[in-house]
This record gives structure tokens, C-alpha cells and sequence, in this order.
């Protein structure tokens, strides 16, 4: 499998980007997917999930400012985020959602958000 991420970058307090993630090699439509994000010294942690059927689901920290969304024709996996915050700073990364992932993580894209 190849994940590759990409729409990060620099953004003030407030503003919004659209992360987007090709996954390659794998029957894309069959996965639930999700975004996850690696702070410094930090752990990483799921921000939010799309089923195979496109049940969504979102951590608090991200609920009503982040949104998830799949096209499986494309087999992409996208986050738009809405209203970021400092503490959103981070690398984020897809994979799949749920205890078992693929080993191979992709490169992630590094979203920066200025106070």
C-alpha cells in the first residue's frame, strides 16, 4: 500500500485547509479509512473516521471543525478542516481506521496554525 497526503501548510488561527490522501495498491472502497495527526512529543492519535459506507466519526477536539469525506473512484480520503486552532499543529497522516493499519504510514503533510 502507498498513502500519499498533501494540502498542509501555514494558516492563521481561524482559517481552514483541505487535506487530501491517495491510497494505492489496496481495494481502497472496502477500507474504513482515517486521518491521524502527530503533535511533537506527542502521541498519534485518530482525529477522525470514515467508514466503507461512510459513517463518520470525530474526536472532540475536532467535532463541528473538521469534516471527513471519501471518493472511492479517486480512492482518496480527504479532511477539511474549519476554524483551526495552535493546538491543531501537527503532521497528519491517513490510514486505515480501526486497531489494525498498514505498516507503511507515507510521508504525512505538516499543517501549521500561527496564534
Amino acid at each position: 500500500v502507498q498513502l500519499q497526503a498533501s494540502g498542509g501548510g501555514l494558516v492563521q488561527a481561524g482559517g481552514s485547509l483541505t487535506l487530501s490522501c491517495v491510497v494505492s495498491g489496496v481495494a481502497f472502497s472496502t477500507y474504513g479509512m482515517g486521518w491521524y495527526r502527530q503533535a511533537p512529543d506527542l502521541q498519534r492519535e485518530l482525529v477522525a473516521g470514515i467508514s466503507s459506507r461512510g459513517i463518520t466519526n470525530y474526536v472532540d477536539s475536532v467535532k463541528g471543525r473538521f469534516t471527513i469525506s471519501r471518493d472511492n473512484a479517486k480512492k482518496t480520503v480527504y479532511l477539511q478542516m474549519d476554524s483551526l486552532k495552535p493546538e491543531d499543529t501537527a503532521v497528519y497522516y491517513c490510514n486505515r481506521a480501526g486497531p489494525v493499519r498498514w505498516t507503511s504510514w507515507g510521508q504525512g503533510t505538516q499543517v501549521t496554525v500561527s496564534s
